[in-house]
């Protein structure tokens, strides 16, 4: 059996059929992109403590437990985007979506009136999340033109 060998490694990189690979260094590398996010690492992680620290987790368990997991999935994000830019650059978009669910949240999860503290919450952190998300998701279009 003949053997192949390689001047180089190529099983450290999967195939590129579509050639992708020069996009997706184009996108690794601009700085825009990795600029985004700690800004939604931090919104993520507001959201997730708010109700502790506005103190509506005793009033409305629901939505404290909503804003916990929400919030702990806008973390995770964050932290894939930083980790594993070329995988979930096509992920920037639902930030957005995932901020204008905060903001409606509120009114959607809280069996009763969602209280003040419980919707400026949902509503500040909300529009910061959809508009992280619209930024990162522009610069990622961006970034992904053929020059």
């Amino acid at each position: 059996m003949p053997r192949f060998t390689h001047g180089r490694d190529d099983t450290a990189l999967p195939p590129d059929g579509l050639g992708t690979r020069p996009r997706r260094l184009r996108v690794l590398t601009d700085n825009d992109v990795a600029l985004i996010n700690g800004p939604v690492f931090l919104v993520g992680l507001f959201y997730a403590v708010s109700p502790y620290v506005l103190g509506f987790a005793d009033t409305h368990h629901d939505l404290a437990v909503h804003d916990l997991v929400v919030g702990c999935a806008i973390c995770a994000l964050a932290a894939g985007f930083t980790v594993a830019p070329e995988r979930m650059t096509g992920l920037s978009a639902a930030l957005g979506v995932t901020g204008l669910w905060m903001a409606l949240a509120p009114w959607a999860v809280a069996h009763a009136s969602p209280g003040r503290g419980a919707a400026v919450a949902g509503v500040v952190f909300g529009v910061l999340a959809l508009v992280l998300g619209l930024v990162s998701a522009a610069l990622v279009r961006r970034a992904n033109r053929v020059p």
